[in-house]
């Protein structure tokens, strides 16, 4: 006899939490952390140690011991240092972000399967995204229009590249050189490509790129810029350059009116200064973070939420 499906939490809920949760914040509640090259280190709390080999990855959300081999997410992290239950751990942490626990009702083998599903899609989503970012970094190189634009908005290489800033070329399927399976609806449910009446196109062409992460540092959308005030590149006919800044769209990815730009560049100058500076675009952010102001961050063409003034606070 087939034992009835567990109540438990969903897979989905649980990967929306780890998220959106910092666990620099978390892990720093309990054990005093300095930052060290792009990790946070200090003495671990799992055993006894006078010198620190316990390091926190704010890029890959997880803590680990070099001495005593312990190691995990912000779930576990609770589990483990604070003695909580796995529910209460969820308890905790989606309490600390604005996450109400849903009903835990018993999950059906359908749900099950849809989990997974969603899972692997995003995940392939977040390869997809990671690759167009490689590419428009690429194109920006070699885009000497481009890299003039920026150089003529004060920006040097070094900032470019902590914001990863790259650039789409004047191309209807510029993709094409970096997915050579253009058809592929991974592209189209990334946001990259609009399908439409039997054709396909770039959403971004002849625009200034920038990333958009998550506060995990995973690429979750774009912001494109036209050059200038959307001249057209020498040579072709003057036409609408369209809207001087486009995002993605909505993904199962990214969602504009939970997200900031420019939150992972500026958290580690947010907690130095005790304070955030909320700007109006992706220019804005980059340029005060070359003259030093590296607390900026910028909504997404939306007004400021209460979902991002918790987000900061955090």
């Amino acid at each position: 006899m087939l034992a009835a499906p567990c109540a438990v939490i969903p897979e989905s809920f649980k990967q929306d939490l780890l998220n959106r949760v910092d666990i620099v914040e978390v892990v720093s509640r309990y054990v005093r952390l300095k930052k060290g090259g792009a990790n946070f280190q200090g003495l671990c709390p799992f055993h006894n140690e006078k010198s620190p080999s316990f390091t926190v990855s704010p890029a890959k959300q997880f803590y680990h011991c070099f001495g005593c081999g312990a190691h995990g997410n912000a779930i576990g992290f609770l589990m483990s240092y604070g003695g909580l239950g796995y529910v209460d751990s969820v308890k905790d942490l989606a309490a600390s972000v604005g996450m109400q626990l849903p009903e835990m009702q018993p999950r059906s083998s359908e749900e099950a399967r849809r989990d997974v599903e969603r899972k692997e899609q995003e995940t392939g989503l977040v390869a997809v995204m990671e690759s167009a970012m490689q590419f428009y970094r690429a194109e920006l190189k070699k885009t000497p229009r481009a890299v003039d634009y920026l150089k003529g908005r004060g920006l040097t290489g070094e900032i470019a590249a902590r914001f990863r800033i790259g650039f789409a070329p004047d191309d209807w399927q510029g993709l094409k050189r970096a997915f050579p399976d253009y058809e592929h609806k991974s592209l189209v449910d990334a946001g990259l490509v609009i399908a439409s009446e039997g054709k396909r196109y770039d959403r971004f062409r002849d625009r200034i790129m920038f990333p958009i992460l998550n506060a995990r540092g995973v690429v979750i959308g774009f912001g494109g810029r036209l050059l200038g005030d959307g001249e057209p590149p020498p040579g072709e006919a003057k036409g609408s350059p369209g809207p001087k800044y486009l995002n993605s769209p909505e993904t199962p990815l990214f969602e504009k009116g939970r997200e900031v730009y420019g939150l992972v560049q500026a958290r580690d100058a947010m907690r130095a200064a005790g304070r955030v500076l909320v700007v109006e675009g992706y220019m804005d952010v980059v340029a005060l973070a070359q003259f030093g102001v590296g607390y900026a961050v910028a909504t997404l063409g939306t007004a400021t939420t209460p979902v991002h003034v918790s987000k900061l606070l955090r």
